[in-house]
């Protein structure tokens, strides 16, 4: 699904010229969970939101599902990112003035779908991540736990084939954290490709394969099972 060949990022001011990613040889596999970890700086992020068609490379390649995005224009990684990649922020993300079901059914009037369609497969979402019963609260009324299964529900609604989660427990406390790292699990187990930025060593245990990232290169690798 995703692969990278000598991927370089590099961020230039008047002044500075500061390589985010060097050369990185990074490849997951369609039904992957992947954890990508690495001291704050090493240049995480940056791997996530190129690989989340946010950003563009400064030099190398980037296959995604066989499709050369590499060099996109910003129209097309737009449209080809509306309906396969899901996002998870570590700040939830949410938008304040929509209501919990409203957030989850923005990317699908994205994607023009039917209202009739929409409010099924919103409320099949909700209910599986158990937030129902909040569809008609908004995210300030919502504990952390709460607004990071909205959050997982928006990323979701699209059925995309990728979901990136940028440190998805760093806001929670551990029982909302464990919860959320199961109900990724789950959607993984399901076919769900999965990329995890995190600092957190037990979350990266639900991961089939650890990667650790330092100064924008790939030192190690480590396989969970």
């Amino acid at each position: 699904m995703i692969q990278t060949e000598n991927l370089t990022k590099v961020f230039q001011t008047e002044e500075v010229e500061t390589t985010a990613l060097n050369e990185v040889n990074f490849n997951v596999k369609k039904g992957e969970f992947v954890a990508i970890m690495g001291p704050s700086g090493c240049g995480k992020s940056t791997l996530l939101n190129i690989v989340g068609l946010l950003d563009n490379p400064s030099s190398g390649s980037y296959m995604f599902d066989g499709v050369d995005v590499s060099r996109m224009r910003e129209k097309d990684r737009t449209q080809l990112r509306k309906g396969n990649i899901g996002f998870v922020f570590q700040s939830f993300n949410l938008i304040d003035e929509l209501t919990v079901f409203e957030n989850v059914e923005m990317p699908l009037i994205y994607l023009k779908m039917k209202a009739s369609e929409r409010k099924e497969r919103v409320e099949k979402i909700l209910e599986r991540m158990k937030i129902s019963h909040r569809r008609k609260h908004f995210p300030r009324q919502l504990s952390g736990g709460q607004q990071q299964r909205v959050a997982i529900a928006r990323a979701v609604a699209a059925n995309p084939g990728l979901i990136l989660a940028d440190e998805p427990t760093g806001n929670l406390d551990s029982n909302n954290g464990l919860e959320v790292m199961n109900l990724l699990s789950e959607l993984n187990e399901e076919g769900t490709t999965i990329v995890m930025v995190t600092h957190s060593q037990h979350d990266a245990d639900f991961a089939h394969r650890i990667i650790n990232l330092f100064d924008g290169q790939i030192i190690t690798e480590k396989h969970n099972r």
